[in-house]
């Protein structure tokens, strides 16, 4: 009976090792994600991620599950699983718990600073005014994801930290567009992450919680004219269609207007 047992129990090293290669999958579809490279809506492919991962699909599965539980993905029924998108009723909520979050950080982390940290900090905003540059939004905006996940962690609170990344990695399905939709959205950002460093570096807590919150606040603002940018071209695009298969039945040359605008968006194809 004891043999039984023994025969049916589950390898401790077997499951360490599972369990850290669903994580591994899962940090790496997750950095995928952030940084853009998979956009809301990709769908994403057990069998592919398994090959390129070169691991069972088992892994690959979990991961899937645990995105999802962390609001990264989506599982539609006989569909598959795709990356999620953040309507902007909830980006205003994340935008929010965010803003609350990093004036605590940063009043947290004004009374502690050190040199070393100023120095980390210093160098994401001297990466970022490099990207701003040569107009590297994808550089600058990995720069500024890393900029305030170091400024958080810096401040000492494991829970604050652990908290908004969570956020944050939702949070980047939404907002990388707000660096898109201004031609200076990427110098009036860098302005603003160079204010707050000042700030912490002069260790004034007031002065630069009041400049985190008005920054992600503006960051909010920045996302939903790009939302309101991509919008109004949809609804542009749709319009000329509209508008050409009105013509299209005017003139006769179609039967009706869902002919016609079945006739357009062939033309258009």
């Amino acid at each position: 009976m004891t043999e039984n047992m023994q025969s049916a129990s589950v390898d401790p090293i077997e499951v360490v090792r599972r369990h850290s290669l669903t994580t591994l999958v899962r940090d790496e579809i997750e950095r995928h994600i952030v940084d853009g490279t998979l956009a809301p809506g990709d769908k994403l492919n057990e069998a592919d991620w398994a090959a390129r991962l070169q691991v069972s699909r088992g892994p690959v599965r979990e991961a899937f599950r645990a995105l999802e539980q962390a609001g990264l993905v989506r599982t539609e029924k006989n569909r598959g699983v795709f990356v999620r998108t953040v309507s902007l009723v909830e980006a205003d909520e994340i935008y929010a718990v965010r803003a609350v979050l990093e004036e605590a950080a940063c009043r947290l982390l004004a009374a502690r600073i050190d040199a070393g940290q100023l120095a980390m900090l210093r160098d994401w905003v001297d990466t970022m005014r490099a990207a701003c540059a040569v107009r590297d939004r994808d550089g600058y905006a990995r720069a500024n994801v890393a900029f305030h996940d170091a400024l958080v962690a810096a401040a000492g609170n494991a829970k604050l930290h652990e908290t908004y990344r969570r956020l944050v990695s939702e949070l980047s399905l939404f907002r990388r567009a707000a660096l898109v939709v201004r031609v200076d959205a990427m110098e009036r950002s860098l302005a603003e992450h160079r204010a707050i460093l000042t700030a912490l570096a002069s260790r004034d807590a007031d002065q630069a919680a009041a400049l985190i919150r008005a920054h992600v606040e503006g960051g909010l603002q920045r996302a939903r004219a790009a939302c309101g940018a991509a919008c109004g071209a949809a609804c542009g695009a749709a319009g000329e269609v509209v508008r050409d298969a009105c013509d299209e039945v005017a003139d006769g040359a179609a039967d009706g207007v869902d002919a016609a605008v079945a006739n357009v968006k062939r033309r258009r194809a």
